[in-house]
């Protein structure tokens, strides 16, 4: 019996060392900002730009990102929606930027097209997911930011 309990806690003594590598390593959610909105192209009918998130690492192992899903408001107008399925990594306690390219008409933009055209701004809300894989599982990371985007300054607040 004595011999019995001595393997049993050699055998757990040893498979708590196996498990060395993730002891104390927790999931800290990824921060994700707006870095930017720019403006990158103007016509008679609409134009295009670029929102542009700033994803930060804060965790001690690499994230990769596979997908991003995004909606875009102006005002309370939905702008547009949709999603990125791009490997991307972020290194421990690194940032690196996502940029989401989005085209759109005055037409579709309603009072906030107004806006644009009489003002050079109007309010936005970025919002969506971020999917991440880590060494500890897969995780969906949520973001809601909202600014001012004006055509002469690129982003406002």
């Amino acid at each position: 019996m004595r011999r019995t309990l001595m393997v049993a806690a050699a055998v757990a003594l040893v498979a708590a060392g196996g498990c060395g590598g993730l002891a104390g390593k927790t999931f800290a959610e990824p921060q994700v900002t707006l870095k930017d909105v720019k403006l990158t192209g103007v016509g008679l009918t609409g134009g295009s730009l670029d929102v542009v998130l700033n994803v930060y690492n804060p965790n001690n192992f690499r994230l990769d990102a596979s997908r991003l899903t995004y909606k875009v408001m102006m005002d309370t107008l939905g702008f547009a929606n949709g999603s990125i399925d791009q490997l991307t990594t972020v290194q421990s306690k690194d940032s690196t930027a996502v940029r989401i390219p989005v085209n759109f008409s005055y037409a579709g933009l309603g009072e906030a097209g107004r806006q644009i055209l009489n003002t050079g701004s109007v309010n936005y809300r970025v919002l969506g997911d971020l999917i991440v894989a880590t060494p500890l599982g897969n995780f969906t990371v949520p973001y809601d930011r909202t600014g001012r985007f004006s055509t002469v300054v690129g982003l406002g607040r």
